[in-house]
C-alpha cells in the first residue's frame, strides 16, 4: 500500500511532467468560424444558389467556384458540421452531376482541408492541374513534437474508386481509397524564380477504416530528418512535383523537396487532412473524415 508521502511525491512528479509540455491550437482550429459566401450557378447547368464554406485564418480547403467558357459551377465537399455544442469541420468524397445540352457531366471532389490558399475563381488551366491554384503551405516556425487533433472517419471497405473529370464517362479504378492526415515542416528558399525546400519534420497516417465515433486528441509524432524514410505512409518519400507555391514573381511554382534536414528551424508548415489519398479526380465516394480542435504538443 502507498504512503501518504508517495502518493504526494507521484502527485508532484505528475503535474511536474504536465507543466513541461504546452498545447496550442491552431487559429480557426476549432472551425467555431465560418465564412460563407453564396453563390448562383448558371442557369445553363440548372442555376441553383449554393453555398460556398470556408474557413479562413490559415486554412483554405477543396470548396470552390469554378468558371469556364462563362459558366459559373460551385463544388462543396467541406462544411460545418453540429458537435455537441459547437462545430468541426467534414470533409466528403462527392461525385457530382452536372447536366448541360443534355450531356451528364461528371466530376469527383475529395473533401479536403489544408493550410494555404486556394485563387478565389478556378479556370480551365486548374481543371487539368488543380494544384496549380492551391498556395500550399503557410510561414511557421517551432518544431514540436506531435500534431494532435480530434477525428472520425467513415471509408467503405469495399467501396469502389473512380475517376472522373467533368466528363460525360466515368472510369473504375482498383484499390481501397483511404482517408489521410499529413503534416510536412520545411525549410523553404527560393533562387531563380524556383522554391526548393528541405523537410524537416513529418506527421502522417493513413486512415484505413471507420471509427467508432469520435477518437479524441489523437497524437501524430513529428519524426525530425528521414526517420519515416521506407515506412508505409503518405509523405515518407520527398515531393518535388506535387504541391505548388507562389514565388516573389507571383507565379506558381511546384515546391520542390531536395533533401532531409532534421537539424533546421522550418520556415513553413503544410497540413492536410483529407477524405481520400487519391490523385486529383480519384477518389470513393461516400467516404468522410471530420476533424476538430487541431493543435501543436510542445515539449
Amino acid at each position: 500500500m502507498l504512503t501518504a508521502f508517495a502518493i504526494i511525491t507521484l502527485l508532484f512528479l505528475a503535474a511536474s511532467l504536465s507543466a513541461q509540455e504546452r498545447v496550442e491550437l491552431l487559429p480557426f482550429g476549432d472551425f467555431e468560424s465560418w465564412n460563407q459566401k453564396q453563390i448562383t450557378e448558371s442557369k445553363l447547368i440548372g442555376g441553383k444558389t449554393k453555398t460556398l464554406y470556408k474557413i479562413g485564418g490559415v486554412w483554405d480547403c477543396s470548396n470552390a467556384h469554378a468558371k469556364a467558357f462563362g459558366v459559373d459551377k460551385v463544388s462543396v465537399s467541406v462544411r460545418p458540421e453540429k458537435r455537441d455544442n459547437g462545430t468541426c469541420c467534414r470533409m466528403e468524397t462527392t461525385l457530382e452531376v452536372v447536366s448541360a445540352v443534355g450531356i451528364d457531366l461528371k466530376a469527383l471532389a475529395t473533401g479536403s482541408l489544408y493550410t494555404g490558399k486556394m485563387i478565389d475563381v478556378v479556370g480551365m488551366k486548374q481543371s487539368s492541374d488543380p494544384n496549380s491554384g492551391i498556395d500550399m503551405g503557410v510561414p511557421f516556425t517551432g518544431r514540436p513534437k506531435a500534431l494532435q487533433l480530434d477525428y472520425k472517419a467513415f471509408i467503405q471497405s469495399d467501396g469502389q474508386i473512380v475517376h472522373a473529370n467533368a466528363g460525360a464517362k466515368v472510369k473504375n479504378v482498383n484499390g481501397h481509397d483511404k482517408g489521410q492526415i499529413v503534416m510536412a515542416l520545411q525549410y523553404r528558399w527560393e533562387e531563380n524564380g524556383h522554391i526548393y525546400a528541405y523537410r524537416v519534420g513529418t506527421a502522417s497516417k493513413y486512415i484505413n477504416q471507420s471509427t467508432n465515433g469520435w477518437v479524441n486528441e489523437y497524437r501524430l509524432p513529428v519524426h525530425y530528418g528521414n526517420e519515416i524514410e521506407g515506412n508505409a505512409c503518405p509523405w515518407s518519400i520527398l515531393c518535388s512535383n506535387r504541391f505548388k507555391a507562389r514565388n516573389s514573381q507571383g507565379k506558381m511554382v511546384y515546391i520542390e523537396e531536395i533533401g532531409w534536414r532534421g537539424d533546421l528551424e522550418p520556415t513553413h508548415m503544410i497540413i492536410q487532412i483529407s477524405a481520400g489519398c487519391q490523385a486529383p479526380f480519384t477518389g470513393c465516394p461516400g467516404n468522410i473524415m471530420w476533424c476538430d480542435n487541431i493543435s501543436l504538443v510542445y515539449e
